[in-house]
Protein backbone atom coordinates (compact mmCIF):
# COMPACT_ATOMS: atom_id res chain seq x y z
CA UNK A 1 0.00 0.00 0.00
CA UNK A 2 1.66 2.90 -0.82
CA UNK A 3 1.84 5.71 2.03
CA UNK A 4 1.26 9.15 2.51
CA UNK A 5 2.36 12.08 5.34
CA UNK A 6 -0.37 12.90 8.04
CA UNK A 7 1.86 15.03 10.71
CA UNK A 8 4.76 12.78 11.80
CA UNK A 9 2.66 9.48 10.71
CA UNK A 10 3.10 7.60 7.58
CA UNK A 11 0.09 6.33 7.04
CA UNK A 12 -1.76 4.47 3.76
CA UNK A 13 -2.63 6.95 0.60
CA UNK A 14 -6.49 5.64 1.33
CA UNK A 15 -7.76 5.47 5.02
CA UNK A 16 -10.88 3.92 6.08
CA UNK A 17 -14.12 6.39 7.23
CA UNK A 18 -15.59 3.47 10.07
CA UNK A 19 -19.10 5.88 10.31
CA UNK A 20 -21.31 3.78 8.30
CA UNK A 21 -20.74 0.74 9.82
CA UNK A 22 -22.47 1.96 12.83
CA UNK A 23 -23.93 5.47 12.00
CA UNK A 24 -26.09 7.41 9.15
CA UNK A 25 -27.28 5.45 6.54
CA UNK A 26 -29.80 3.40 7.51
CA UNK A 27 -29.58 0.13 9.34
CA UNK A 28 -26.19 -0.77 9.42
CA UNK A 29 -24.06 -4.28 9.17
CA UNK A 30 -24.26 -6.59 11.45
CA UNK A 31 -21.34 -6.60 14.35
CA UNK A 32 -20.14 -10.04 11.79
CA UNK A 33 -19.67 -7.83 9.07
CA UNK A 34 -18.64 -4.79 10.09
CA UNK A 35 -15.76 -6.61 11.59
CA UNK A 36 -14.78 -8.45 8.39
CA UNK A 37 -14.65 -5.01 6.62
CA UNK A 38 -12.33 -4.06 8.82
CA UNK A 39 -9.66 -6.59 9.41
CA UNK A 40 -10.20 -6.87 5.76
CA UNK A 41 -8.99 -3.35 5.43
CA UNK A 42 -5.99 -3.95 7.97
CA UNK A 43 -5.56 -6.73 5.96
CA UNK A 44 -5.23 -5.28 2.81
CA UNK A 45 -2.54 -2.50 4.01
CA UNK A 46 -5.21 0.00 5.42
CA UNK A 47 -3.73 1.82 8.45
CA UNK A 48 -5.21 4.89 8.98
CA UNK A 49 -9.05 3.91 10.41
CA UNK A 50 -10.94 7.31 11.00
CA UNK A 51 -14.19 6.93 13.86
CA UNK A 52 -15.53 9.64 15.93
CA UNK A 53 -17.82 9.92 19.45
CA UNK A 54 -20.63 10.78 17.48
CA UNK A 55 -20.99 7.41 15.29
CA UNK A 56 -23.39 5.50 16.30
CA UNK A 57 -23.33 7.59 19.99
CA UNK A 58 -19.99 5.39 20.90
CA UNK A 59 -21.02 2.41 19.33
CA UNK A 60 -18.35 2.91 16.35
CA UNK A 61 -15.47 3.73 19.06
CA UNK A 62 -16.49 0.58 20.76
CA UNK A 63 -16.70 -1.45 17.23
CA UNK A 64 -13.46 -0.21 16.48
CA UNK A 65 -12.01 -0.83 19.80
CA UNK A 66 -13.36 -4.69 19.98
CA UNK A 67 -11.95 -5.29 16.15
CA UNK A 68 -8.70 -3.52 15.84
CA UNK A 69 -7.30 -3.13 19.76
CA UNK A 70 -5.27 -6.31 19.54
CA UNK A 71 -3.49 -4.97 15.78
CA UNK A 72 -3.10 -1.06 17.62
CA UNK A 73 0.36 -0.73 16.83
CA UNK A 74 -0.12 -1.72 12.86
CA UNK A 75 -2.42 1.21 12.39
CA UNK A 76 -3.06 5.00 13.09
CA UNK A 77 -6.36 5.74 14.99
CA UNK A 78 -8.03 9.17 14.13
CA UNK A 79 -11.57 10.14 16.19
CA UNK A 80 -13.12 13.08 16.94
CA UNK A 81 -14.70 14.77 19.56
CA UNK A 82 -17.33 18.46 19.79
CA UNK A 83 -20.06 16.72 18.56
CA UNK A 84 -21.83 13.56 20.56
CA UNK A 85 -25.23 12.63 21.74
CA UNK A 86 -26.41 13.63 24.90
CA UNK A 87 -29.52 12.58 26.87
CA UNK A 88 -31.19 15.80 26.75
CA UNK A 89 -34.36 14.82 27.29
CA UNK A 90 -33.98 12.54 29.86
CA UNK A 91 -36.49 9.52 27.89
CA UNK A 92 -32.66 7.47 27.54
CA UNK A 93 -32.48 8.42 23.35
CA UNK A 94 -29.16 10.42 22.83
CA UNK A 95 -29.33 13.86 20.71
CA UNK A 96 -26.86 15.17 18.75
CA UNK A 97 -25.20 18.50 20.32
CA UNK A 98 -22.16 20.39 19.63
CA UNK A 99 -20.30 21.60 22.69
CA UNK A 100 -16.51 22.24 22.21
CA UNK A 101 -16.28 23.37 26.04
CA UNK A 102 -12.67 21.72 27.07
CA UNK A 103 -14.45 20.25 30.00
CA UNK A 104 -16.72 18.29 27.49
CA UNK A 105 -13.54 17.80 25.29
CA UNK A 106 -11.86 16.27 28.18
CA UNK A 107 -14.69 13.92 29.30
CA UNK A 108 -15.12 12.57 25.40
CA UNK A 109 -11.84 12.35 25.26
CA UNK A 110 -11.00 10.16 28.20
CA UNK A 111 -15.08 7.82 27.41
CA UNK A 112 -12.83 7.31 23.64
CA UNK A 113 -10.05 5.72 25.51
CA UNK A 114 -12.24 3.52 27.00
CA UNK A 115 -14.44 2.64 23.79
CA UNK A 116 -11.54 2.39 21.71
CA UNK A 117 -9.13 0.14 24.47
CA UNK A 118 -6.44 2.18 23.60
CA UNK A 119 -3.99 4.40 25.65
CA UNK A 120 -3.55 7.41 23.30
CA UNK A 121 -5.24 8.19 20.11
CA UNK A 122 -3.46 9.31 17.58
CA UNK A 123 -5.19 11.87 15.88
CA UNK A 124 -7.95 13.72 17.73
CA UNK A 125 -10.47 15.91 15.64
CA UNK A 126 -12.85 18.85 17.36
CA UNK A 127 -15.34 17.58 15.03
CA UNK A 128 -17.42 20.72 14.62
CA UNK A 129 -16.29 24.26 16.30
CA UNK A 130 -19.35 25.36 18.66
CA UNK A 131 -19.24 28.80 17.98
CA UNK A 132 -20.32 29.46 21.26
CA UNK A 133 -16.88 28.86 22.32
CA UNK A 134 -13.44 30.43 20.92
CA UNK A 135 -11.74 28.10 18.60
CA UNK A 136 -8.84 29.09 20.59
CA UNK A 137 -10.16 27.68 23.88
CA UNK A 138 -11.54 24.08 22.34
CA UNK A 139 -7.87 24.06 20.59
CA UNK A 140 -6.36 24.65 23.73
CA UNK A 141 -8.19 22.07 25.66
CA UNK A 142 -7.00 18.92 22.93
CA UNK A 143 -3.35 20.82 23.25
CA UNK A 144 -4.09 19.77 27.13
CA UNK A 145 -4.84 16.49 25.92
CA UNK A 146 -1.25 16.30 24.15
CA UNK A 147 0.27 17.37 27.39
CA UNK A 148 -1.16 14.14 29.11
CA UNK A 149 -0.24 11.67 26.72
CA UNK A 150 -4.02 10.75 25.59
CA UNK A 151 -3.53 12.38 22.04
CA UNK A 152 -1.13 12.33 19.99
CA UNK A 153 -1.82 15.17 17.27
CA UNK A 154 -4.68 17.18 16.55
CA UNK A 155 -7.28 17.89 13.64
CA UNK A 156 -10.09 19.90 12.90
CA UNK A 157 -13.32 18.82 11.23
CA UNK A 158 -15.44 21.22 8.60
CA UNK A 159 -13.28 24.75 9.34
CA UNK A 160 -12.63 27.59 7.33
CA UNK A 161 -9.62 28.67 6.12
CA UNK A 162 -9.99 31.55 8.82
CA UNK A 163 -10.54 29.29 11.98
CA UNK A 164 -7.83 27.18 10.42
CA UNK A 165 -5.14 29.63 11.28
CA UNK A 166 -6.25 30.85 14.20
CA UNK A 167 -6.74 27.23 15.70
CA UNK A 168 -3.16 26.67 14.22
CA UNK A 169 -2.09 29.66 16.05
CA UNK A 170 -3.42 28.37 19.62
CA UNK A 171 -1.35 24.38 19.07
CA UNK A 172 -0.12 22.70 15.54
CA UNK A 173 -3.29 21.73 13.73
CA UNK A 174 -1.99 18.02 11.60
CA UNK A 175 -5.02 17.74 9.69
CA UNK A 176 -8.56 19.15 8.50
CA UNK A 177 -11.06 16.76 7.46
CA UNK A 178 -13.96 17.96 5.15
CA UNK A 179 -15.78 16.83 2.78
CA UNK A 180 -13.98 16.94 -0.72
CA UNK A 181 -14.50 14.94 -4.20
CA UNK A 182 -15.87 15.93 -7.56
CA UNK A 183 -19.08 17.41 -6.85
CA UNK A 184 -17.95 18.73 -3.48
CA UNK A 185 -15.35 20.97 -4.43
CA UNK A 186 -15.25 23.86 -1.30
CA UNK A 187 -11.90 23.35 0.00
CA UNK A 188 -11.14 24.48 -3.43
CA UNK A 189 -11.83 28.58 -2.52
CA UNK A 190 -9.22 28.47 0.49
CA UNK A 191 -9.20 25.36 2.87
CA UNK A 192 -6.73 23.40 0.68
CA UNK A 193 -4.46 26.58 0.01
CA UNK A 194 -3.98 27.34 3.62
CA UNK A 195 -3.58 23.56 4.60
CA UNK A 196 -0.25 23.74 2.25
CA UNK A 197 0.97 27.18 3.51
CA UNK A 198 0.48 25.56 7.04
CA UNK A 199 1.59 21.94 6.12
CA UNK A 200 -1.68 20.35 7.03
CA UNK A 201 -2.88 17.31 5.71
CA UNK A 202 -6.07 17.69 4.20
CA UNK A 203 -8.28 13.95 4.81
CA UNK A 204 -10.75 14.43 2.67
CA UNK A 205 -14.33 12.72 3.65
CA UNK A 206 -17.37 11.36 1.60
CA UNK A 207 -14.89 11.29 -1.34
CA UNK A 208 -17.92 9.00 -2.63
CA UNK A 209 -19.89 11.89 -3.00
CA UNK A 210 -22.02 9.75 -0.57
CA UNK A 211 -22.34 6.91 -3.14
CA UNK A 212 -23.28 9.59 -5.71
CA UNK A 213 -19.88 8.54 -7.76
CA UNK A 214 -20.67 4.63 -7.23
CA UNK A 215 -23.17 5.23 -9.64
CA UNK A 216 -25.22 2.88 -7.31
CA UNK A 217 -27.91 4.50 -5.91
CA UNK A 218 -30.29 5.26 -9.76
CA UNK A 219 -33.71 6.54 -7.20
CA UNK A 220 -33.52 8.13 -4.06
CA UNK A 221 -36.64 6.48 -2.97
CA UNK A 222 -34.91 3.38 -2.30
CA UNK A 223 -33.36 5.46 0.71
CA UNK A 224 -34.35 3.86 4.24
CA UNK A 225 -36.08 6.71 6.01
CA UNK A 226 -33.20 7.16 8.55
CA UNK A 227 -30.71 7.66 5.86
CA UNK A 228 -29.20 11.09 6.74
CA UNK A 229 -29.50 11.83 2.35
CA UNK A 230 -33.00 12.01 2.59
CA UNK A 231 -32.32 15.72 4.33
CA UNK A 232 -29.58 16.49 2.21
CA UNK A 233 -30.49 19.09 -0.74
CA UNK A 234 -28.63 17.28 -3.65
CA UNK A 235 -30.55 14.12 -3.14
CA UNK A 236 -34.18 15.55 -3.30
CA UNK A 237 -35.62 13.92 -6.11
CA UNK A 238 -35.64 16.04 -8.68
CA UNK A 239 -32.29 17.90 -7.87
CA UNK A 240 -30.68 13.94 -7.78
CA UNK A 241 -32.50 13.37 -11.37
CA UNK A 242 -30.71 15.99 -12.94
CA UNK A 243 -27.35 15.12 -11.15
CA UNK A 244 -27.72 11.54 -12.35
CA UNK A 245 -27.27 12.85 -15.99
CA UNK A 246 -23.77 13.82 -14.89
CA UNK A 247 -23.19 10.38 -14.68
CA UNK A 248 -23.40 9.59 -18.27
CA UNK A 249 -19.90 11.14 -18.89
CA UNK A 250 -18.43 9.99 -16.02
CA UNK A 251 -18.98 6.54 -16.90
CA UNK A 252 -17.54 7.25 -20.40
CA UNK A 253 -14.11 7.98 -18.86
CA UNK A 254 -13.79 5.48 -16.15
CA UNK A 255 -14.52 3.10 -19.70
CA UNK A 256 -11.65 5.21 -21.24
CA UNK A 257 -9.71 4.79 -17.77
CA UNK A 258 -10.02 0.98 -17.62
CA UNK A 259 -11.46 1.48 -14.36
CA UNK A 260 -14.84 1.21 -12.11
CA UNK A 261 -16.96 4.50 -11.21
CA UNK A 262 -15.76 4.72 -7.35
CA UNK A 263 -11.97 3.92 -8.51
CA UNK A 264 -12.04 7.08 -10.85
CA UNK A 265 -13.26 9.20 -8.60
CA UNK A 266 -10.89 8.60 -5.33
CA UNK A 267 -8.01 8.40 -8.55
CA UNK A 268 -9.10 11.98 -9.06
CA UNK A 269 -8.06 13.16 -5.33
CA UNK A 270 -4.76 11.36 -5.10
CA UNK A 271 -3.41 13.23 -8.01
CA UNK A 272 -5.00 16.39 -6.83
CA UNK A 273 -2.05 16.09 -4.06
CA UNK A 274 0.03 13.77 -2.09
CA UNK A 275 -1.32 15.88 0.98
CA UNK A 276 -4.91 14.61 0.14
CA UNK A 277 -5.81 11.55 2.13
CA UNK A 278 -9.11 10.24 0.95
CA UNK A 279 -11.12 8.20 3.72
CA UNK A 280 -13.91 6.32 1.46
CA UNK A 281 -16.48 4.03 4.25
CA UNK A 282 -18.10 0.84 3.00
CA UNK A 283 -20.02 -1.95 4.55
CA UNK A 284 -18.64 -4.17 1.40
CA UNK A 285 -15.89 -6.32 1.06
CA UNK A 286 -16.54 -6.01 -2.60
CA UNK A 287 -16.66 -2.28 -2.61
CA UNK A 288 -13.61 -1.78 -0.07
CA UNK A 289 -11.22 -3.93 -2.31
CA UNK A 290 -12.42 -2.05 -5.48
CA UNK A 291 -11.93 1.48 -3.64
CA UNK A 292 -8.47 0.45 -2.70
CA UNK A 293 -7.48 -0.30 -6.54
CA UNK A 294 -7.55 3.40 -7.24
CA UNK A 295 -3.90 3.87 -5.82
CA UNK A 296 -2.98 1.68 -9.29
CA UNK A 297 -5.60 4.21 -11.21
CA UNK A 298 -3.43 6.71 -13.81
CA UNK A 299 -5.01 9.36 -14.91
CA UNK A 300 -3.57 12.39 -17.75
CA UNK A 301 -3.91 15.72 -17.20
CA UNK A 302 -6.51 15.60 -19.85
CA UNK A 303 -8.42 13.24 -17.63
CA UNK A 304 -8.18 15.18 -14.66
CA UNK A 305 -10.03 19.14 -16.86
CA UNK A 306 -12.61 16.71 -17.96
CA UNK A 307 -13.55 15.20 -15.06
CA UNK A 308 -12.95 18.98 -13.13
CA UNK A 309 -15.24 20.41 -16.13
CA UNK A 310 -18.04 17.58 -15.98
CA UNK A 311 -18.69 17.53 -12.30
CA UNK A 312 -18.33 20.89 -10.64
CA UNK A 313 -20.35 23.45 -8.29
CA UNK A 314 -21.29 24.81 -11.86
CA UNK A 315 -22.84 21.59 -12.57
CA UNK A 316 -23.72 19.83 -9.59
CA UNK A 317 -27.66 21.07 -8.39
CA UNK A 318 -28.32 21.28 -5.04
CA UNK A 319 -26.21 22.37 -2.00
CA UNK A 320 -24.76 19.73 0.08
CA UNK A 321 -26.92 20.22 3.48
CA UNK A 322 -29.92 21.65 4.64
CA UNK A 323 -30.32 25.14 6.28
CA UNK A 324 -29.57 23.54 9.62
CA UNK A 325 -26.64 21.06 8.30
CA UNK A 326 -25.25 24.59 6.66
CA UNK A 327 -25.08 26.65 10.37
CA UNK A 328 -23.29 23.93 11.73
CA UNK A 329 -20.12 24.13 9.95
CA UNK A 330 -17.61 26.79 9.11
CA UNK A 331 -16.67 26.31 5.10
CA UNK A 332 -16.51 28.74 3.10
CA UNK A 333 -19.26 27.90 0.36
CA UNK A 334 -19.83 28.50 -3.55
Amino acid sequence: MQQRKLGTFNVSSIGLGCMNLSHAYGVPPSPEQAAKVLLTALDAGVNFFDTAALYGFGANETLVGNVLSKHRNQFTLASKCGMTGVDINGDGKPVRVIDGRPQTIRATCEAALKRLRTDVIDLYYLHRWDKKVPIEESVGALSDLVRKGYVRAIGLSEVSATTLRKAHNAHPITALQTEYSLWTRNPEIAVLEACRELGVALVAFSPLARGFLCGELTDVASLEAKDIRRSMPRFAPEAYAANLSLLDGYKAIAREVGCSLAQLSLAWLLHRGNDIIPIPGTTSVAHLLDDLGAIDVKLSADDMARLESLISQRTVVGSRYNPQGNSEVDTESF
